[in-house]
């Protein structure tokens, strides 16, 4: 059974920075994306960065860009968001995900599209 466990959420000031990361447990057949999504009070999920399985194909929603950074080691089946210079509007619970990819360069900005998802870690950004 595949599993997905996100943890790095916490409380901190704007400005301040947290790195999450996520740990998939059992097995997914062939090459897989990952992504984080967020879903902040009130609003739809939405996604906020994605990862192929080469690591060569990266996603970034623009509000991000410039301050977030994904990666991912697929040696640990583990991925990391790196967040920086955070902004109370970024305060939301922190989804990720995987998608099943046909090619190790893929990957998808659709939400359906993905396969497994963790529980979500809660993010706090105080003005």
């Amino acid at each position: 059974q595949v599993r997905l466990v996100e943890s790095g959420g916490g409380l901190v000031q704007a400005g301040g920075s947290l790195r999450l990361s996520c740990v998939v447990s059992g097995y997914i057949f062939g090459n897989y994306a990952m992504a984080w999504f967020r879903q902040a009070p009130g609003a739809e999920r939405e996604l906020v960065s994605g990862i192929s399985w080469s690591s060569g194909n990266i996603y970034y929603q623009d509000a991000v860009k410039g301050r977030f950074t994904i990666s991912r080691d697929n040696t640990k089946n583990t991925a990391y968001l790196e967040m920086n210079n955070l902004r109370p509007e970024g305060t939301a619970v922190y989804f990720c995900a995987t998608e099943r990819a046909e090619d190790k360069d893929d990957v998808g900005h659709v939400e359906n599209g993905y396969d497994y998802w963790g529980q979500g870690t809660e993010v706090t950004v105080s003005a």
